[in-house]
């Protein structure tokens, strides 16, 4: 007769259910599958696939019992390692949102807005269209892959316990805050200028004849040659995007390491 005992049973469990802990967490955060588009069943079922095929090849599990304290304090500590991770994505995909709001703003266009289906928002429409690209980029470059690579990589890296990650780690997160403002900033950079130059020539214009209505003239013509900027400057997001997305994920590398 097949026999099980208690420890033997809780070990078995929490094979799979630490781990689902943590990935469950970072897909509930994940750009992409985090949108209120994508069913939370969807998110539940591929966070528990995806368990199942990481589950046999992660280190043991602590032996602990599963209704215990210290059984919290690693889900609690699985929970926030799968988050933090998760965030720094989030702030890879705001860095062109931001960026597209300040070009927006900048050439006239800040009163176009789109319902944002992700956040349930209203947010510029230059800032949706560069969404959209990066979410192309992001799939057309496997990110999904590098991420799912990354997220198994921490279990090597980090392995499920009550330690997680250490309280410093938490602070560089916080303040890699500042990365995403100043990612936005050079996203918007090359548009800013150009329309900074044209501001700067309409102004020498309004000085040198007074008389020609500058507001009626400079202001539909500031907006055509701002879609005309953008569009030339579009192709900068794909070298901006690699050059992002690297320090992103090594930023998350160092983090669970």
């Amino acid at each position: 007769m097949f026999e099980v005992t208690v420890p033997e049973l809780y070990a078995w469990i929490a094979q799979y259910f630490y781990p689902f802990c943590r990935i469950a967490a970072f897909f509930t955060l994940l750009p992409i599958l985090s949108t209120q588009l994508v069913p939370q069943r969807v998110r539940l079922g591929l966070a528990l696939a995806v368990t199942l095929v990481l589950a046999p090849l992660i280190p043991p599990m602590p032996v602990v019992e599963l209704m215990s304290i210290p059984s919290f304090f690693i889900i609690l500590q699985q929970i926030m390692i799968g988050l933090a991770m998760a965030f720094v994505m989030q702030m890879l995909f705001q860095v062109f949102v931001i960026g597209g709001q300040a070009v927006a703003m900048q050439n006239g266009l800040g009163f176009a807005t789109l319902v944002d289906p992700v956040n349930g928002i209203s947010v510029a429409s230059i800032s949706q269209a560069y969404l959209m690209t990066v979410n192309l980029l992001f799939f057309a470059f496997n990110g999904h892959l590098a991420v799912f690579r990354l997220l198994a990589d921490s279990f090597q890296w980090l392995p499920v316990s009550d330690t997680g990650i250490v309280l410093d780690n938490y602070f560089e997160l916080v303040l890699h805050g500042s990365w995403m403002f100043t990612g936005a900033l050079m996203v918007a950079l090359p548009s800013t200028i150009s329309l900074l130059v044209v501001n700067l020539a309409f102004g020498v214009i309004g000085r040198v004849a007074p008389q020609m209505n500058i507001i009626a003239v400079g202001f539909p013509f500031t907006m055509v040659l701002g879609l005309i900027i953008i569009w030339l400057t579009l192709a900068n997001l794909l070298p901006q995007y690699e050059q992002l997305s690297e320090e992103a994920f090594d930023f998350m590398g160092n983090m669970v390491r």
